[in-house]
């Protein structure tokens, strides 16, 4: 990912807050979201799926099409949307730095799906997560599940960020973790403005990546290449 001046004097100077407002830090999940069973759920919404494309006028006898509404109801319950469920959220186990590392650790070119809860269109790009360690460490891939857990459910970007920003200050008992991610949202390239071409930048840095010093090294470390191939 290539950061240009100006954006990375913006994301440098980057206020506390957001530019505009979040309806809530945390997903809008109902309290009875999960009195129902996954299998009743699939259930129910393989019937709505079927009455909105019989709504649009599709031949639900046809042979490619007639299982559509199961498959989308499986989709959304078991993959796109599994990150609502607590009990697929990872367990992202700690260890002692016993080698006393010191320096940041930064994760880089995270693929990350998830879907925006506007359009329920994909949201496709990657994160770029980094932490200093304040006497424990985290696997290297639970920083990964931890990306997908929270993108795998409707979703804004900012709150996205911010997600995964705290998720890891909680595993990892420290402020001093920080998040960029660059993302296409299908909403905009699809529809509507129809752009193909833009992307759109997040960020969240805490604790010691509120410093200049350091959000610049690690805006720097995730412009590296990771081309091993000669």
């Amino acid at each position: 990912m290539k950061i240009d001046k100006k954006l990375e004097e913006v994301l440098l100077n980057k206020d506390e807050e957001l530019d505009h407002p979040l309806s809530s830090k945390e997903t809008p999940i109902r309290k009875d979201a999960f009195n129902k069973t996954d299998d009743e759920k699939i259930s129910l919404i393989t019937d709505k799926v079927y009455d909105i494309l019989h709504i649009l006028g599709m031949d639900l006898t046809d042979d490619s099409i007639k299982g559509t509404p199961n498959r989308v109801a499986k989709m959304f319950v078991n993959e796109i949307f599994g990150g609502l469920s607590p009990k697929k959220k990872p367990k992202a186990s700690v260890f002692d730095n016993k080698y006393k590392y010191g320096e940041m650790l930064v994760e880089k070119n995270i693929n990350l799906y998830s879907t925006c809860e506007h359009h329920l269109l994909p949201i496709v790009g990657k994160a770029h997560v980094a932490y200093v360690s304040n006497g424990t460490v985290v696997g290297l891939s639970k920083m990964n599940r931890i990306v997908d857990y929270f993108a795998k459910r409707p979703q804004v970007q900012e709150r996205l960020t911010l997600q995964i920003v705290e998720e890891l200050q909680k595993v990892l008992n420290t402020q001093d973790v920080a998040c960029v991610i660059d993302a296409k949202h299908l909403c905009v390239n699809s529809r509507g403005i129809g752009d193909i071409g833009c992307s759109t930048i997040t960020s969240e840095f805490g604790g010691i990546f509120k410093s200049p010093t350091k959000k610049q090294e690690f805006l720097r470390y995730i412009q590296l290449s990771t081309d091993f191939n000669g």
